[in-house]
């Protein structure tokens, strides 16, 4: 398969040394001081709103007061491969909890127009080997997705045990007993062998602080709480009728807002785009699924997809591999692929390699600025339009209506860089630039606690382990783990996310092999006849060690990037990091754990027995 694009600028039509410093100057009039202290978690009627859901009614139940073995906390794709992969171990006693009103995670909430996956579809969606199901299309849409992972569930005979409309308001770890009390808003106590923490990365919602956003009188909401009574439309039929008559502002111009600005400019009578930094965003091939290719695949095409769409996103194909994914996130890596074969592929060091990367990665950046002029018929906006920054610093997005969106009369790009975000609301609207534009609905495309602080990110306020420890003080510094998944004084508590282990382009990978191995730790402790497991200081210091002197520096690039979720907002120190490059790469993690595994004294960990449990 050829994708080659086009039109690529040569590298001799580019002054890079000007580049990088107007990259610098851009990221510069972005940078604020508090970081990611600028937004801020929903409180008042926005917290009710948050806690409330608007897709599904709240079934009435009586608390439970029960004993089982695993309690996993989320439901979206980490919650369902954490019980699958239990499952796969022979461990059946498992409850998902979670305060959506399905399985799904971020893909049960995320219901606003245009919502689909913005990768490969074929890549994202976990096991359909095993499941046998086909996604329809290149980039799913989000119901598909969300059917998808009910369908998980029922497979995995996880659907009739789940706990939803259930927010966790603590996690107590209690020795006499050795389980974990899990006590929640609906009056449960649920006595846990082991607890599993997956909410994923995108799980809770954040405001930008607006100064004045309470006083608007006018109707706001999160994109993630898409009130369609409101707007007209549905999930799956998002014609926004209601919104002829309406102004409406968007904030953000993120991967949310692009898929869902080309819709509301349809419908809205004006809308407003509050731009802070715009997206580097490319056309989106989105093809059906082809029968006869989807026929013709054999067992264990998923997982090479998987590991070319790594390498292409993240690393280098191989040489004289073929980019089975062809689109943006592989084009870097497609382009440097070509030249390297043009000259023979001749053996570089790693520092040299990525000398040309980098070239390339200027290349690309410069093809999809004019992309923007090729399409935005206004020069100012198309200028305002134009992502400048490396190709990394934001995520990479694809969507053929977004551009052409801003060449209607009733639609305005706002920048609001020169004041680092919306300068203000009022009763009425907002202001910008000192101008004062009344809308009628303001809409927060913001975003989610994706790189904040655990306890933003989790929203619960008490996890203690032995002695009380809290994990947000075991935790201060960032996290200290045994094989990204468990960390010592917390007995049988697991971690799925992006935490000290090699990461691969797949999120949905990454937390399966997470999920495999977590699991293969729980159904070891229940073969043993063991009633506590403990990863052991020792073990957690070895591993933090192993990862400080195996961890890629990458806080020359974060630094020069502008401010977004992947640095925290411009964080200079990045306790969450979401990517932490591991030198060894993500095949060799693989090959650590899986040989772990295999030896029957599992270093690192203890697993404690006793004739009686309380």
């Amino acid at each position: 398969m050829t994708c080659q694009k086009t039109n690529v600028p040569a590298p001799g039509e580019l002054d890079i040394p000007a580049l990088k410093a107007k990259y610098l100057a851009e990221r510069d009039k972005r940078l604020r001081r508090e970081g990611g202290e600028q937004y801020v978690r929903p409180t008042g009627d926005f917290s009710d709103n948050y806690a409330h859901d608007p897709f599904t009614p709240l079934a009435e139940r009586a608390p439970l007061v029960e004993h089982i073995d695993v309690a996993i906390l989320g439901a979206g794709f980490s919650g369902i491969l954490a019980g699958y992969h239990l499952r796969q171990q022979g461990v059946t006693g498992v409850r998902n909890i979670d305060h959506a009103g399905g399985f799904g995670g971020v893909w049960y909430w995320n219901r606003y127009p245009g919502v689909q996956c913005d990768n490969d579809a074929y890549c994202y969606l976990p096991l359909l080997e095993e499941t046998g199901f086909m996604p329809s299309k290149k980039f799913s849409d989000g119901w598909e997705i969300q059917a998808y992972c009910q369908k998980m569930a029922e497979d995995f005979g996880l659907a009739d045990r789940a706990l939803f409309h259930t927010l966790v308001e603590s996690i107590t770890w209690d020795d006499g007993a050795r389980r974990w009390h899990v006590k929640t808003n609906r009056g449960d106590d649920i006595r846990a062998r082991f607890v599993v923490m997956a909410g994923g990365v995108m799980n809770m919602p954040k405001l930008p602080g607006i100064p004045g956003i309470h006083d608007f009188k006018g109707k706001m909401f999160h994109t993630s709480r898409w009130e369609h009574d409101y707007t007209g439309g549905s999930w799956t039929n998002p014609v926004l009728d209601r919104l002829k008559d309406k102004r409406v502002a968007i904030v953000g111009t993120g991967a949310t807002s692009v898929q869902a600005v080309p819709f509301l400019g349809k419908y809205a009578r004006q809308l407003y785009v509050l731009q802070r930094t715009p997206s580097n965003i490319d056309e989106r091939p989105n093809p059906p699924t082809d029968p006869d290719w989807a026929a013709s695949l054999k067992p264990g095409w998923q997982q090479e997809r998987m590991a070319n769409f790594h390498r292409g996103a993240q690393q280098f194909f191989l040489p004289g591999e073929p980019d089975l994914i062809c689109d943006i996130w592989t084009e870097i890596s497609r382009n440097l692929n070509l030249e390297l074969e043009a000259d023979g592929f001749p053996e570089l060091g790693i520092e040299e390699l990525m000398a040309r990367r980098e070239v390339v990665d200027f290349q690309v950046m410069e093809r999809l600025r004019r992309r923007v002029d090729s399409i935005v018929k206004d020069r100012q906006t198309a200028e305002i339009l134009k992502p400048w920054f490396r190709f990394m610093c934001k995520r990479p997005l694809s969507n053929n209506d977004y551009y052409p969106t801003f060449n209607q009369p009733n639609v305005k790009v706002i920048d609001v860089s020169p004041t680092q975000g919306v300068e203000r609301m009022t009763e009425k609207g907002f202001v910008a630039d000192g101008v004062e534009h009344e809308v009628d609905l303001m809409i927060f495309a913001s975003g989610f606690e994706v790189t904040s602080d655990l306890k933003r990110r989790w929203g619960i306020d008490t996890v203690e382990g032995e002695n009380g420890l809290s994990i947000y003080d075991h935790w201060a510094n960032g996290p200290s783990t045994l094989h990204g998944v468990t960390t010592d004084k917390f007995p049988g508590m697991f971690y799925m996310g992006y935490i000290q282990g090699a990461t691969n382009s797949s999120t949905t990978e990454q937390f399966g092999r997470q999920a495999e191995h977590l699991a293969f730790m729980i159904g070891e402790t229940m073969r043993r006849g063991a009633d506590k497991f403990a990863a052991t200081a020792e073990g957690v210091a070895a591993y933090v060690q192993h990862c400080r002197e195996n961890e890629v520096d990458m806080s020359e690039f974060q630094q020069g990037c502008t401010p977004s979720y992947f640095n925290n907002e411009g964080d200079k120190e990045l306790k969450w990091a979401l990517f932490k490059g591991y030198i060894p790469g993500w095949d060799a993690w693989r090959d650590m754990l899986a040989d772990w595994r295999r030896n029957p004294d599992l270093p690192g960990v203890a697993f404690e027995a006793r004739e009686t449990v309380g």
